[in-house]
């Protein structure tokens, strides 16, 4: 295997990105000195920016810095602050701890100083955050707080006076204020006391109470079960609803405003005029409250403050509907689902909407004529307009829906994936943006009717300026047509020093989803950017099954899962082969979860491929149906009929069933306590390999997640899949070999430098 995955603290790094050019891209072009590939290593040490915070005067933004270190599994947290006119030029550093993280900066409604949340002063066995002040034009911070059980969340209050925290044990945490203007010596003063844990809260818009969720009870002797050690899991374990409360700061006296025995308050959100409450209800049957709750199992409420009246928005448990909101106007209520709202569906959202005082009223559907998702990220402040991100192809756009006549309008055009969004409190219009070139960063401009004038964006954050250094592989949109004549698109990434006329080596990425899309963003997909570094091209297919296309592209694979996703698949690569780019002997296919269910079914499909890796991916609908968290989205995408009403149906969508004609070397990668594709899925695959000869590797991960959880582990399956790749297609390396992970730990490579440098030079010993 080529070592693409030394550190770049390192003084060989430069010789490590020359032999890379020289082995990989050889007959590529000259490259200028100052740039080189990318490599894994690069990949783990990308910072991440996040949390933004505007000013309450729109000037300034803090925003905090996730730089990861990734051999402690672990990601330091700074905060910066930045102007918001004169943008990168002014960004300045608030924090420097080391090895401790400052997160969560809020600032003061007066906007001269602001407050964060730190573990800077925890002991280092304990992850404990304390609130901390700090004024904008620096100096020391203060801490403010020194609770025992920390502080989990904090917000102000609206006129500015309180400060509000929750802190507590785990499932009694209660809430306690501070006044602003006596913060450092003043004693907290405790504004709940119930009998079971604040979950979701907010202050209310007069600030003279605070709304909150909360279970109806706390199971003593469950509590107590756990701490004798009886560490039994039960699924589907009956628990507490959960009911919506209001605290009077004046008398310290809360009133439940729900009473629900169908359904438990999940979440819930303050209209900006003070009178109505929306809120989500997940279904009571105990059956049906999983991980899953909040987007499935789920009815939409909204309630009347002024009187207590409650209403009951959608009466259908088993449609997802999101964004339940009330306009700035306060005319409107509106909420994004499913085109079709008398069943379940993965089909194409609209937005519904009707005035908000009609109670029991129809809602009007908006949207029917736009083929995508209309969804309601946020309101213009008369309420005649909702703005949403949405996918066209390989890009994320911005979009305006006109609530009076139901029409949608695009309103960017980049070659980029962006998200805009609204701050309410300050009215600033943030672009969250990636292209292939610029890594995440944040833009701001003074109105949303601006955000199409790419001139009026100002840059606010530059999280990895590092990256200018890498030689980076052409990304771009291709299009091809499939079996069926259908035009299918995706992204084609070249390898570094490209030269037309030359055939590379190929790496087909599969996405996930499969209701999701790759686009134009900085690396997407599976490291597409080391590979081309390292001599491939990349294939990154939109299958269909995939958003951004469209409804029926979306759709299509219904009732027969895989036959046109794989039929895109293949197609896209002999498009690539026509066109002189592609190598057709030398390729190989990955992906995880719904991109390891389509490289299984490629496995069991066609032997053209010379290497595979299995992340994630199924072998059998049947024995899956019971062993994953979700079964309603699955069961949708096979035929809808229940499994065991239709045990064909699903068998005959499985890979499994194929599995004798498997050829192709195939790595697995899997974490052992997946609740979505759980392992036994890739054991299923991997026994079936070992009996049939097949040359094969499980690499199964610690930890309860779909993603691999520990950064240390993701390197780990990166290197020993591009090892796999190297091996098998491009016949070069070994196969995986602990000794090329073991070397990108620094003190290891340093005692490696000073021993090669030792045994050489007798004069330096």
């Amino acid at each position: 295997m080529q070592l693409s995955i030394m550190s770049p603290i390192h003084r060989f790094l430069m010789f490590l990105g020359s032999v890379l050019l020289w082995t990989a891209v050889a007959t590529a072009p000259f490259l200028a000195q100052d740039r080189r590939p990318m490599t894994l290593l690069d990949v783990q040490e990308l910072t991440r920016p996040g949390s933004w915070a505007p000013s309450p005067n729109g000037q300034w933004m803090l925003y905090t810095i996730s730089t990861p270190d990734w051999q402690e599994d672990t990601s330091q947290f700074d905060i910066h602050l930045v102007s918001m006119s004169e943008g990168l030029a002014s960004d300045r550093q608030m924090t420097f701890t080391s090895d401790k993280n400052e997160r969560s900066p809020h600032w003061s409604r007066a906007g001269n100083f602001f407050v964060f949340a730190s573990d800077r002063d925890a002991p280092a066995t304990e992850a404990i955050n304390q609130l901390y002040f700090m004024r904008p034009d620096g100096g020391e911070a203060r801490q403010i707080t020194n609770v025992e059980h920390g502080v989990a969340d904090f917000a102000f209050s609206f006129d500015g006076a309180w400060l509000a925290y929750r802190s507590g044990e785990a499932g009694v945490e209660q809430l306690y204020r501070l006044p602003v203007d006596n913060l450092f010596s003043a004693n907290a003063d405790q504004i709940t006391d119930e009998v079971a844990g604040i979950e979701a809260w907010a202050w209310a818009r007069d600030s003279r109470s605070v709304y909150f969720v909360r279970p109806n009870s706390r199971d003593e002797d469950d509590v107590r079960r756990r701490e004798e050690n009886f560490t039994v899991d039960i699924k589907n374990a009956v628990t507490p609803l959960s009911n919506l409360w209001v605290v009077d700061l004046e008398v310290h006296t809360a009133r439940q405003l729900t009473d629900l025995t169908n359904a438990s308050v999940t979440d819930f959100d303050l209209a900006i005029g003070g009178r109505w409450v929306t809120f989500v209800g997940g279904s009571a049957e105990r059956y049906e409250r999983n991980i899953t709750s909040s987007r499935l199992y789920a009815d939409q409420y909204l309630l009347e403050l002024s009187t207590g009246h409650i209403e009951r928005l959608t009466e259908n448990f088993e449609i997802t509907e999101r964004g339940l909101s009330v306009s700035p106007d306060g005319r409107w209520v509106a909420f994004s689902a499913p085109d079709d709202m008398t069943r379940y569906t993965m089909t194409d959202n609209r937005v519904y909407i009707r005035e908000v005082t009609d109670r029991g009223g129809q809602f009007r559907k908006l949207g029917a004529a736009f083929d995508g998702s209309v969804g309601l990220d946020f309101w213009s402040d008369n309420g005649d307009t909702i703005y949403f991100n949405h996918g066209v192809k390989v890009t994320t756009q911005l979009h305006a829906l006109d609530v009076a006549t139901g029409e949608v309008q695009q309103l960017t055009n980049e070659r980029a994936a962006l998200r805009v969004s609204r701050d309410e409190e300050t009215d600033t219009i943030l672009i969250a943006y990636s292209d292939p070139i610029t890594p995440p960063t944040v833009f701001s401009v003074p109105e949303v009717t601006q955000v199409a004038d790419r001139s009026a964006w100002v840059q606010l954050v530059d999280a990895n300026p590092q990256v200018t250094e890498f030689a980076l592989g052409e990304e771009s949109e291709v299009n091809w047509r499939s079996t069926d004549g259908k035009l299918v698109g995706g992204i084609l990434v070249k390898p570094v020093g490209y030269r037309e006329g030359q055939r590379y080596p190929l790496i087909v990425a599969i996405h996930g989803g499969p209701a999701s899309a790759d686009v134009l963003r900085f690396n997407g997909g599976y490291n597409a950017q080391v590979y081309a570094g390292s001599g491939y091209a990349v294939l990154k297919p939109n299958y269909r099954g995939s958003r951004n296309y469209g409804n029926a592209h979306r759709t299509d694979i219904v009732g027969d899962y895989f036959t046109l996703g794989y039929d895109d698949i293949m197609t896209g690569v002999d498009y690539l082969i026509s066109e002189g780019i592609v190598d057709g002997n030398s390729m190989g296919a990955l992906g995880w979860s719904a991109g390891g269910h389509w490289s299984n079914w490629i496995l069991t499909h066609t032997d053209r491929f010379k290497a595979i890796s299995s992340g994630a991916g199924t072998m059998n609908w049947i024995s899956m149906y019971a062993q994953s968290d979700v079964q309603r989205n699955r069961r949708f995408y096979v035929g809808d009929d229940l499994l065991y009403d239709n045990f064909d149906m699903y068998w005959d969508q499985s890979p499994l069933k194929y599995i004798k004609n498997a050829k192709t070397p195939t790595m697995i990668h899997v974490v052992q306590g997946d609740p979505r594709v759980p392992s036994p899925q890739s054991v299923e695959l991997h026994m079936a390999l070992k009996k049939l000869r097949v040359p094969t590797e499980l690499f199964m991960y610690p930890g309860l997640s779909h993603g691999i959880p520990d950064p240390r582990n993701r390197l780990l399956k990166a290197v020993s899949e591009m090892a796999w790749m190297d091996y098998y297609v491009r016949d070069m390396g070994e196969k995986f070999q602990w000794r090329d992970v073991l070397q990108t730990l620094p003190a290891k490579n340093e005692e490696s430098e000073l021993h090669q440098t030792t045994s050489k030079s007798p004069t330096r010993r």
